[in-house]
């Protein structure tokens, strides 16, 4: 299953300029370098925040224990910051929900390290996007386990959500000098700090000639004294393994493997041991598009180079099929000499397995052979199948230093665990990585909240404290999802679309516990499907179509649930479709492209332009109707601001209490209060934050605060019609968080 969200953009980024660059101190970026410590459950601006529980969902990019610390380690995510594992709770604790809306690309993390002298010591290379509509990266430093952080700014780019994502660690404390950091970029070389990453500059006679392109460093790791370097771009260069003995100078390292199976250097990690260092290849950086991998150890004092591939990539499957793959993460055992694990990776028709062995790569055994997979505290593992796989996308490996048996590795969904080599189960507690696209509140029913996720479709929440028992929704089972309803007056009959292999739409009634797919759907539901509305009773369906690459096609309406579909002319193409709570007989959309207000009052069957002249060209201007009350009607225009219309479209006025309103929704009412609670993500004053309002958006009262702000939370939120001020979050990273006062 691709992970959607994480797909990487088109286009590279320019090399930038290397300078030192100071800690940043100005005024927006002050919040930062404050305290960062977001345990769940914790009293935030008069409310109380949680996560709700669904248990990873998204792709773990690295896991590193501490060497000199019992139970102490740390996790990164392409999107969903950074965590801290403490072995006590046996939960993981999030270390950068203070990163606010304005710095949303530090929220995948590049790389991570610690420091094995000062265990109190932990470092993050922050940044998701090496494009060029991406902001620069950052480097975070905490003398308290990450409970605290002070800032360095780059003046480059990362790429933390890119392919090579899952590679080595880039950053790295120099084992003869604690003061002394690396950083292998991706466009601009190797950079060094002398100050423990106050400041950074250009490491000097680095081989790997920088480029706009490529992977750059891949991996940083230390064997005794000697650094080693992987490099990714293969073009021109002649190795991609380089080593320092003294910090100053480089040389390749001499006999190094090449070929295709030896292309890019993923992973290594030395066995002081026994004085080698294992190294893992593939052809690709991964996580996809790897097709052919190997396994080789250098014996660091001879200079002696063997291969210890434990199954070479090509073979054939037990289906006929190619048994094409590379290898991916690779892990020592502190403990035992020789015994090391290393991965397969992006190995879909035998699935991945860990390989390990225990006398330095003479003999391995597949782990996967004999696990025991428990997913019971996360039921959608099984992705609508009768068991679980082993994994995907399997790059995170780490072998526990206090206990052999402790091996933990990362796929494109969760962190698995074990404890005895056989029994596995997710060790994630604590960390949400969840995408959100959509979100329902039900005024009535067992759940309190439904969800649209990307790459983990939708779920039924009957417990907030809980991954969802039901796992994700079946009949179909959906990749990612694009569009969830309910009937406002029929709660019990809710709608969702997404990406599906067989099928795209689905309707439910019995408030989304149980779903059946639509008797038939438009062509364009394959390829585009796009969001959908349910008429007030449930008896008109529209469902509008949305290319990936932006091109917007008809609505289609249904009134015989999904069995029957015929087109809406009218309808302004890839317009968002907005049911009237109150009145079955009317729908709207705004059409983003002219600033238009769309309405119809024959059920959908015709649409008319009312208001025109509003904010124009950004399709992710969002529509919200209040509950229970016909025609009234709010617009966010983000930096445009908020409008509000009360005649069902026909006029609109801009209110002043707020200057942007990115996305809104409707709870319960304020005691003594005739209006429902209006919430917005949106900016009163400098900060875009999360607010609420209870006297109808006359004035806004901000319930999170500088230390949960969870990056980019503009795509939806949900308000809980039965539990006044609670109010559900939608993150792009960091899972559903969901905050009431205290």
């Amino acid at each position: 299953m691709l992970p959607t969200r994480r797909t990487l953009l088109a286009g590279t980024a320019a090399a930038a300029t290397l300078t030192a660059l100071p800690l940043t101190q100005d005024r927006a970026r002050a919040a930062s370098t404050r305290s960062a410590s977001t345990r769940s459950g914790s009293t935030a601006g008069g409310y109380r925040w949680r996560q709700v529980v669904i248990g990873g969902t998204g792709f773990v990019t690295g896991v590193l224990f501490h060497p000199a610390v019992r139970g102490l380690a740390y996790a990164r995510t392409d999107i969903g910051g950074a965590y801290r594992w403490d072995d006590r709770t046996a939960r993981w604790t999030p270390l950068t929900d203070h990163l606010g809306w304005d710095d949303w690309n530090l929220l995948g993390v590049e790389a991570l390290a610690v420091d094995p002298a000062h265990p109190d010591r932990v470092y993050l290379a922050l940044g998701a996007y090496a494009q060029s509509w991406a902001g620069n990266g950052a480097v975070l430093r905490s003398e308290d386990r990450g409970a605290t952080w002070t800032r360095s700014d780059l003046a480059v780019k990362l790429g933390g959500n890119e392919d090579g994502r899952g590679t080595g660690e880039r950053l790295l404390v120099d084992p003869r000098d604690s003061d002394t950091l690396w950083l292998g970029t991706r466009h601009d070389g190797l950079l060094k700090s002398t100050d423990r990453g106050a400041t950074w500059a250009a490491a000097p006679a680095f081989p790997g000639a920088p480029s706009a392109s490529g992977q750059g460093v891949t991996l940083l790791v230390a064997a005794g004294r000697t650094l080693y370097a992987g490099w990714g771009d293969s073009d021109g260069m002649t190795a991609n393994l380089f080593r320092t003995a003294d910090g100053a100078t480089w040389e390749a390292v001499p006999g190094q493997p090449s070929g295709a199976s030896a292309k890019v250097p993923v992973r290594a990690a030395y066995d002081c041991h026994t004085r080698e260092l294992y190294v893992t290849y593939a052809n690709a950086p991964g996580p996809n598009g790897q097709s052919d991998g190997s396994a080789h150890k250098l014996a660091t004092a001879t200079g002696k180079w063997t291969d210890v591939t434990p199954v070479k990539p090509g073979g054939t499957t037990s289906d006929g099929s190619v048994d094409s793959f590379g290898y991916g993460g690779v892990a020592v055992d502190a403990r035992r000499p020789g015994a090391v694990v290393v991965s397969t990776n992006n190995r879909w028709a035998a699935v991945d397995t860990l390989y390990r062995t225990t006398n330095g790569g003479r003999t391995w055994t597949s782990l996967k052979d004999s696990a025991i997979l428990d997913v019971s505290e996360t039921p959608f593992l099984t992705f609508g199948a009768d068991q679980p796989k082993f994994g995907w996308w399997i790059q995170a490996l780490a072998v526990d230093p206090y206990d052999s048996r402790h091996i933990v590795y990362g796929t494109g969904a969760t962190l698995y665990g074990t404890r005895d080599l056989k029994h596995w189960a997710p060790q994630i507690r604590g960390l949400e990585e969840t995408s959100v696209r959509r979100l329902i509140s039900p005024p009535t029913g067992e759940a309190h909240l439904i969800s649209g996720l990307g790459d983990v479709g939708v779920m039924y929440h009957e417990r907030l404290t809980a991954s969802p028992s039901r796992g994700m929704a079946t009949n179909p089972v959906f990749g990612s999802a694009t569009g969830l309803a309910q009937a406002a007056a029929k709660p019990s009959y809710v709608v969702r679309t997404g990406f599906g292999d067989h099928g795209n739409g689905a309707c439910s009634s019995d408030g989304g516990r149980t779903w059946a797919p639509f008797a038939t759907q438009p062509a364009l539901a394959k390829d585009a499907p796009g969001p959908i509305a349910a008429g007030a009773d449930g008896g008109v369906l529209l469902w509008t179509f949305v290319h990936w690459d932006g091109t917007k096609y008809p609505a289609h309406r249904s009134t015989d649930n999904g069995a029957t579909w015929t087109e809406v002319p009218s309808f302004p193409k890839g317009a968002t479709p907005l049911a009237d709570p109150a009145d079955p007989t009317r729908f709207y959309a705004y059409d983003t492209d002219t600033g238009t207000l769309f309405a119809s009052t024959d059920g959908g069957l015709t649409f008319t332009g009312r208001a025109s002249g509003l904010p124009a060209g950004d399709s992710q201007f969002q529509l919200a109707a209040a509950p229970g009350r016909s025609g009234d009607l709010w617009l966010s225009t983000k930096w445009n601001g908020l409008y509000r219309s009360t005649d069902g479209g026909a006029t609109f006025t801009k209110l002043t209490s707020c200057w942007a309103s990115y996305t809104l929704a409707f709870g319960k009412a304020a005691d003594g209060a005739d209006y429902p609670a209006v919430y917005q993500v949106g900016s009163t004053e400098a900060i875009t934050a999360v607010y609420r309002s209870d006297d109808g958006a006359k004035s806004w009262t901000r319930v999170n605060d500088d230390q949960h702000q969870w990056g980019w939370i503009g795509a939806t939120i949900a308000a809980d019609p039965r539990i006044h001020g609670r109010v559900y979050i939608a993150t792009n990273g960091r899972g559903i968080q969901y905050g009431e006062p205290v």
